[in-house]
């Protein structure tokens, strides 16, 4: 093999080792498993403090007063999580609507991270719905 051959494998080398590190690292901090509260609320404390993504139906939403701190409850399959979230949510935030939060599980609940309420109004997005655009 020449020296230039050489040289062009160790850079492809260095580059492909270089590329994985980074891969690695950026994919490590921000995958989240993404759960259905049936999945996740028969063993709750395997999942206390990991990150993920929760999916269902809100159910009960209360807001305290002047504030922007709700209580509600994410609901799938006929379970149940308590979740809670400080900040603003989606104009379709609202009972019934679908979610999907980000955040961890702790024995008080589900605690959504900031930004972290997603929500779909069923109505919009129904098979065969015409919604007027």
């Amino acid at each position: 093999m020449s020296k230039k051959s050489a040289r062009a494998v160790l850079s492809a080398v260095v580059l492909l080792s270089v590329f994985s590190v980074v891969l690695y690292v950026t994919m490590r901090n921000s995958a989240q498993p993404y759960k259905h509260v049936d999945e996740v609320a028969g063993n709750q404390q395997a999942w206390y403090g990991r990150s993920m993504q929760l999916h269902g139906f809100a159910e009960d939403i209360q807001v305290r007063p002047s504030t922007l701190d709700y209580r509600f409850e994410v609901k799938n399959n006929g379970q149940v999580i308590r979740a809670l979230y400080t900040g603003v949510v989606p104009d379709t935030f609202k009972d019934g609507a679908e979610v999907v939060v980000k955040g961890r599980l702790g024995p008080d609940g589900f605690v959504v991270e900031p930004n972290g309420v997603m929500a779909k109004c069923p109505s919009r997005y129904e098979a065969g719905r015409s919604t007027g655009q």
